[in-house]
């Protein structure tokens, strides 16, 4: 994605009354300013989606770059710059950002090409009262090459007398590309942490407990709160600012909060709650048709619905369970739909859960091509994952196949990314020993023992003549930090295997499973086509002796067949079966080999033999319920109609009029007073959180402001209490990064 910026957009959102009620009346802000979230801040680009409100300053040209962001998938790149002062600028809107007052102003920079280290400056452009323009420095740094650097000054003061202000970031003494990223605006001593989060924010104080009128809270307001108590209050101003809890009641409860006030119990008062009268919003909202669903409610599965997957690998980490999976996504030829082309997938989803029911989609990883991870690679298929600590630090691993004739590593900090390509080539390629002979280089699965040592399986097809005894599948021990290989890959003789490694540990045996051939009639094994069967051993490597079949070919279960790509795992003390089907193209009406996956138990019995797995749409039961009242991200759900996903790690929801998405089983415990949720909007949209179904009972309406900002917004809840599924159904164009109960 590339674009020239040639204009210039102000920082600027229309505000709502639904925003936060804590500004003194003497700084209130006007209609098209917007005020801080509930950290501190005002602006927050993150560069995932567009370039906000910053474009190229002097010569150059800016672009959306996946080459080296700072979180996420993108930073905004500067290029083509001829003097040093040539940079990247945004103008600061003056009905926000108040001439005179402080700000914090802060932007992560970093290069990667050119000399070892770059002194970086981050700076004001203004006019003084006298016409002249000056050019401040706000902060300034040096970093190496291929290191974020953080420029950041906490409490930064625009002059008093600045007009058509900008900030900017520079170099002092070069004209090479850099990027920008995380570019942060906020209230005066919001400090900036190296991890790119906001910290240290104070709300300001908004008239309430100061009963004199003075501008002051102290002890003189306390005694003439217990004065007025018994006397009257002398006017409406003292009594609404006794109001502390904004009830309309002045009572002991709001005596106390001063009290806490005066003494430093406390450093501020409790959230005013706004008042929402439910009948204009639902006038407002108006009439908005849901979406089609093409998951009815009380399936299971597939997992998501707003995007296909294929080839699910899992990893369980910390209670909850990710899968990778193949980006199978629609493909169109001359306005047609056309059968689904592998040579096209170079992207891989990631989605996870605890409950196994609502599912996080954290949006597509850029695995290989032109603008992926892997540039020397063409194609993603068939991930795998696992964790291990490595030094002492817990790693990531992602393993994927170059289409059928590689195996590739990426490595994270954390289960979701930032993905790195640790090696920069095949972690196995057809010069492996042992595996230039193998028709199909692809479908890996990894193992970590319990001893740590990490172990990788792969490859596939059907040589000629060999139905019966491909001989195509390899395992191998992996190095302690896991991206190189010990030893030659042995050979796996799976009897009419297919593709599709698996592996998996049972009582200190070692499951290998794969996806037998279209060939097996007359097999003395009894089994049948595109099955999933398994082997067992007693060492991670072999050799594996052939025990049966675990789950027949999809087709069996859901009418359309194909292929069959699986991974047992272990979650919770009970064992799943994640594999993929056509299911969901189906029931869109379409045909071409798009698929979906899937999740149903799996039976191991006390011998070691596994039960034979049904592939149900029902699909597998909450295991636990869903606590609205942690931030919980938008792009978590079970059910939806017109989502779609942006971003990756911690994508966000994109929604239109009629889009909506349903949480299974929150449990709302009793009566929760508030919703807080953020978002954005760039014509405004209002939120209707309904029970049930998107046709449901609405308890709450959040209305988000015009403008290109996140805001964290929070309204009443009306008649919710106990378990209950919500939907969140939307009026107009939205983006919403996250949600909770209050």
């Amino acid at each position: 994605m590339q674009f020239k910026k040639t204009i210039t957009r102000l920082c600027t959102a229309t505000l709502s009354g639904a925003m936060l009620l804590t500004m003194a009346p003497e700084t209130a802000i006007g209609v098209n300013a917007i005020s801080p979230d509930s950290n501190g801040i005002f602006c927050h680009d993150t560069f995932e989606d567009s370039s906000g409100n910053w474009e190229a300053r002097g010569e150059g040209e800016i672009l959306l770059s996946g080459r080296h962001p700072f979180k996420g998938t993108n930073a905004l790149l500067i290029k083509d710059r001829t003097k040093a002062w040539h940079g990247i600028q945004m103008a600061l809107d003056p009905s926000t950002f108040k001439a005179g007052q402080r700000y914090s102003f802060n932007v992560f920079v970093d290069y990667e090409e050119g000399e070892d280290t770059q002194n970086f400056l981050l700076s004001m452009q203004y006019t003084d009262s006298t016409g002249t323009v000056k050019y401040p420095h706000i902060a300034e740094g040096s970093t190496s090459r291929g290191q974020y650097l953080l420029l950041s000054n906490p409490s930064y003061q625009i002059p008093e007398d600045a007009t058509d202000v900008y900030i900017y970031v520079e170099t002092t003494d070069v004209t090479g590309n850099f990027y920008i990223d995380e570019a942060i605006v906020a209230a005066e001593g919001v400090k900036v942490t190296s991890t790119g989060e906001a910290e240290g924010y104070v709300p300001p104080m908004d008239g309430r407990g100061d009963l004199d009128l003075n501008g002051k809270i102290s002890i003189s307001d306390l005694v003439l709160f217990r004065q007025s108590m018994e006397r009257g209050f002398a006017n409406d101003m003292s009594r609404k600012a006794a109001d502390i809890d904004g009830d309309d009641d002045v009572d002991n409860d709001d005596l106390s909060y001063l009290q806490d006030y005066v003494l430093k119990k406390t450093d501020r008062f409790p959230t005013l709650k706004p008042k929402v009268d439910f009948d204009a919003m639902a006038g407002k909202f108006g009439y908005v048709d849901p979406a089609a669903s093409y998951k009815k409610s009380g399936e299971n599965n597939p997992l998501i619905s707003q995007y296909f997957g294929a080839d699910p690998g899992v990893m369980e980490y910390n209670g909850r369970v990710y899968i990778f999976m193949t980006d199978d996504h629609l493909l169109y030829k001359n306005g047609q739909l056309t059968d689904i082309e592998y040579g096209t997938i170079n992207c891989l989803r990631c989605i996870s859960s605890d409950d196994l029911v609502n599912w996080t989609d954290h949006g597509l990883i850029q695995a290989a091509g032109q603008n992926g991870l892997c540039k020397w690679g063409g194609n993603s298929w068939a991930p795998t994952a696992c964790h291990k600590k490595v030094n002492g630090k817990e790693k990531f691993f992602l393993y994927f196949a170059n289409g059928g004739n590689g195996i590739a590593v990426l490595e994270a900090d954390s289960p979701t990314g930032p993905w790195r390509d640790p090696i920069g080539k095949a972690l196995i390629s057809r010069s492996t020993p042992n595996c230039g002979n193998v028709e199909w280089l692809f479908d890996p699965a990894v193992l970590v023992d319990d001893d740590g040592t990490g172990y990788l399986y792969f490859g596939g097809g059907v040589p000629s003549g060999q139905n019966s005894h491909p001989k195509t599948a390899r395992c191998v021990k992996l190095s302690d930090d896991m991206t190189s290989i010990v030893g030659t890959p042995q050979t796996i003789d799976a009897p009419y295997l297919f593709e599709d490694s698996g592996i998996h540990k049972f009582n200190g045996k070692y499951y290998y499973s794969y996806c037998s051939n279209f060939n097996t009639y007359g097999n003395p094994y009894g089994m049948t086509s595109g099955a999933i069967n398994y082997m067992v051993s007693d060492s991670p490597l072999g050799p594996f002796t052939y025990k049966g079949e675990a789950f027949k070919g999809i087709g069996t279960f859901f009418g359309t067949g194909g292929n069959n790509h699986h991974t047992f795992f272990k979650f919770n003390n009970q064992w799943y079966l994640t594999y993929h089907a056509q299911y969901l193209q189906d029931s869109m009406g379409l045909k071409g080999g798009y698929r979906s996956t899937h999740i149903d138990k799996v039976t191991i019995n006390s011998d070691g033999t596994i039960q034979a797995v049904k592939g149900t749409k029902t699909g597998v039961p909450q295991i636990k319920s869903f606590d609205p009242y942690r931030t919980n991200r938008a792009a978590t759900f079970s059910h939806q109609g017109g989502i779609t996903i942006s971003g990756s790690g911690n994508s966000v929801v994109q929604a239109n009029k009629g889009s909506w998405f349903r949480v299974t089983g929150a449990d709302c415990g009793n009566a929760p007073q508030e919703l807080t949720i953020k978002a954005s909007s760039p014509n405004g949209c209002i939120v209707k959180v309904c029970t049930g179904s998107a046709s449901g009972t609405p308890v709450a309406y959040a209305e988000i402001p015009a403008g290109s900002y996140m805001q964290e917004i929070t309204v009443p809840v009306v008649g919710l209490s106990g378990k209950n599924d919500l939907c969140f159904v939307f009026n107009n164009t939205a983006s919403v990064d996250s949600w909770k109960l209050g």
